[in-house]
């Protein structure tokens, strides 16, 4: 029996996950839990999978988690909070196996020492790769964490890349892309679109910031970064292409010109049981089968990186190595937010990040702390960009609002 640890099992991830987890027919079990604030769903987990221990994400979470606990009945499990609870739920011994689902940088201390201590980690938090893959990549070496991708994109990768013995046989990797909301939008309308229409992604069901990186396509820039950590590939050797089908996941080049393709229904159940059971394979019971029958057209295409410059920001920032990855995250996160807020445009994103990329200091950090610092910096300095991007347009539109005052 495997026994899981899931960082982030409200979210989308953690909810497929803990649907494998039922139809293990008992060869999975949970251990212990992280979440953010849907204490509700929480606690309904809580209560099936009997856990001996939980995180919430803040102290008045836990708290009032606490309480609800008091008024159910079931499971009493220990309750900890923000990232030493995070940490505790990770690194607990009885748990071999961590999904770490959470989003941004809350679970990266905790994803960190799961690899350092030799765990098997599911990796579906693209921040712990982006923001600090040398050095988590150099901890799952020296102590032999097996560290397996959930994202379908990487875990088709890593299903093209089973069997292959000598790595200088492939040419290049090559990742896929719906292409977003605006794959057909003109680059001078741009500008004007609205949070809402860049949430309508077309083809996945996901969070409301990777739907919006998904349409800047720095969702596929962070992919890269991913895919370069990973399986140890130069940037120049790993390639995107837009395919609006999103059947085929990645694809494999090799020397002699031959790929391998890895192709799949949308559904993230099949990614999470392969990263869980690994090397075996098994029945995925509510899988849907690819329907043959309804393959009409595949379509593929390169990315406009003009259109969206956010692609060779984070090819950018693997060129720069160390720290550079770290700003590139933070930033986007800042200017994502912003952008959902209302208090920036859609192409303003991808600007905030950039110049919040060259104005950071690119150093080699030797801890996941130093990694935290730079993150702080970053945003703060993000932040500042934001300012000074909403009073140069407050003061571009002040004269015409005096003149429409006197008249």
């Amino acid at each position: 029996m495997r026994h899981l640890a899931i960082l982030g099992s409200t979210g989308s991830i953690g909810v497929n996950t803990l649907q494998v987890v039922r139809e293990s027919q008992g060869e999975l079990a949970v251990w212990s839990l992280a979440a953010g604030q849907n204490l509700e769903l929480l606690l309904a987990q809580v209560r099936e999978f009997r856990l001996k221990l939980v995180s919430i994400a803040t102290a008045e979470g836990a708290r009032v988690f606490q309480e609800l606990l008091e008024s159910a009945d079931g499971a009493r499990p220990q309750v900890l909070y923000g990232p030493a609870g995070n940490l505790a739920v990770a690194t607990c011994e009885e748990a071999d196996t961590v999904v770490s689902a959470d989003v941004g940088v809350a679970g990266l201390e905790a994803t960190f020492e799961a690899v350092r201590r030799g765990k098997r980690v599911a990796l579906a938090n693209k921040e712990v790769l982006v923001a600090a893959g040398e050095l988590v990549m150099a901890a799952a070496q020296q102590s032999g964490a097996l560290l397996l991708p959930v994202d379908s994109e990487h875990n088709g990768m890593h299903q093209c890349l089973r069997g292959v013995e000598r790595r200088e046989e492939v040419r290049r990797l090559i990742l896929t892309a719906s292409g977003g909301p605006f794959r057909k939008t003109p680059r001078e309308a741009l500008a004007r679109v609205t949070p809402e229409q860049a949430l309508r992604h077309p083809t996945w069901n996901m969070g409301r910031r990777i739907t919006i990186d998904s349409a800047t396509l720095m969702n596929k820039g962070f992919e890269v970064i991913e895919a370069c950590r990973l399986f140890g590939f130069r940037p120049d050797q790993v390639d995107v292409l837009i395919h609006p089908q999103s059947t085929v996941h990645a694809m494999v080049e090799f020397q002699d010109g031959s790929i391998i393709a890895q192709l799949s229904v949308t559904d993230m159940k099949m990614p999470i049981q392969y990263a869980l059971y690994y090397p075996e394979r098994r029945t995925c019971p509510q899988t849907r089968q690819l329907d043959w029958q309804s393959v009409r057209q595949w379509e593929f295409e390169p990315p406009d990186r003009e259109k969206f410059p956010a692609l060779d920001l984070a090819y950018r920032s693997l060129e720069m190595g160390g720290s550079a990855g770290c700003p590139l995250n933070a930033a986007d996160e800042v200017a994502v937010a912003a952008f959902l807020n209302g208090e920036i445009s859609f192409p303003a994103v991808a600007e905030v990040v950039a110049e919040t990329l060259s104005s950071i200091p690119v150093r080699q950090p030797e801890s996941i702390a130093e990694i935290l610092e730079i993150d702080r910096r970053s945003r703060d300095r993000a932040r500042e960009i934001l300012e000074s991007k909403q009073r140069r347009r407050l003061s571009a539109t002040a004269p015409a609002e005096r003149l429409f005052a006197e008249s």
